[in-house]
């Protein structure tokens, strides 16, 4: 194995060069569950702890490594290593940090393409679909639709199901999988390429380590048993974790029940552009699209030019983005009294002295 296998490339290389990191070693980070890290290179997997000057420097929690991170280590025993910096991140996905208004959290670092695996059971959602897009475009990342459970399903419904993905979203592609019968799985493996990283999306019992499993021909995931009351896998994956295949790197999540939108105005353009390319004709150039007079977003709705079902999903995502945004500004601005209030204290203080 090289790192490159692990994903590193000519950038990261250049950055370590350009500030003369190479007396230090290069790993990436494969597992994170509390602040406590696995760190893989060439040689090995060591247990990553946090040098002081980095836990310390951190203004928020998106400064500490995060599972796909390149860091900067140093060996300080056989099997342990500290971990000095993290090197600049090619893409980070991530969500509203659930039951924390106004923060963010990473899901997972330098990802080049997600699969955003949904079931074509009772749990199929297309507008959970359209969220994890909005967070992929909103990263840059390249996004896969993975249908699984396919064998539950006879080929008629599974067309239905493909037409309306194909009719809302356009120009991602659809692969229909079956992890039990594994049918579809080598035309997954298709979009695999050695070096590249892939990150499974998608809502607890969907079988996205099982889908690991297959695609590395072997068992490297820990699975469950399937629940014939609730026809689901139970939710074995309690963090993320990195694994490396043959042909690609493939990043497992715990399933996300809640995915948050964030400032993510360039991923809601990118997923919704038929609705943007709408809303650039509206008389208003505030237009919110719901109750204006000339609005050429609602004149597309009544004439079906745009699915309804995909309109209220933009505006509820929307008004998530603003509320989150709303959020950090209220922050800022008590953060900014509170420094003023702090400074004016220290400054009465320093007078009683005379």
């Amino acid at each position: 194995m090289t790192l490159e296998d692990l994903g590193y490339n000519t950038d990261l290389e250049n950055y370590r060069k350009d500030h003369n990191l190479f007396s230090f070693g290069i790993g990436r980070i494969i597992s994170e569950h509390k602040e406590r890290y696995v760190v893989k290179n060439v040689e090995n997997e060591y247990e990553g702890e946090i040098l002081g000057n980095l836990r310390f420097s951190a203004h928020s929690r998106s400064d500490f490594p995060a599972v796909g991170d390149w860091v900067v280590i140093s060996e300080y025993d056989e099997h342990k290593v500290l971990i000095h910096s993290i090197l600049p991140r090619k893409t980070i996905i991530e969500r509203q940090a659930v039951g924390k208004h106004g923060e963010k959290q990473i899901i997972a670092t330098n990802i080049d393409y997600a699969f955003i695996i949904q079931s074509v059971d009772r749990d199929f959602n297309i507008n959970r679909i359209e969220r994890y897009l909005t967070i992929c475009n909103a990263s840059k990342v390249e996004p896969l639709i993975v249908l699984n459970k396919i064998d539950l399903i006879n080929d008629t419904e599974l067309k239905k199901i493909v037409d309306l993905i194909q009719e809302r979203i356009k120009q991602v592609p659809v692969i229909p999988v079956s992890n039990a019968s594994k049918k579809g799985i080598e035309n997954l493996k298709k979009y695999l390429q050695k070096g590249k990283t892939y990150c499974l999306l998608g809502s607890s019992g969907v079988g996205k380590s099982t889908l690991i499993n297959n695609l590395a021909g072997k068992e490297v995931m820990t699975t469950g048993e399937i629940s014939e009351r609730i026809d689901r896998g139970k939710h074995i994956t309690t963090h993320r974790e990195l694994i490396v295949i043959e042909n690609g790197i493939l990043i497992d999540n715990p399933g996300m029940r809640e995915v948050g939108i964030t400032d993510s105005s360039d991923g809601l353009n990118i997923t919704f552009d038929k609705i943007i390319e709408f809303s650039r004709q509206c008389k208003f150039s505030d237009c919110t699209h719901t109750i204006e007079i000339d609005c050429a977003v609602l004149q597309a709705l009544n004439n079906g030019e745009i699915d309804k079902s995909s309109y209220e999903n933009y505006l509820k995502m929307e008004r998530e983005k603003e509320h989150f945004e709303l959020t950090i500004a209220e922050k800022r601005k008590k953060d900014k009294g509170f420094g003023k209030m702090i400074k004016n204290f220290k400054k009465g203080k320093n007078l009683n002295k005379y």
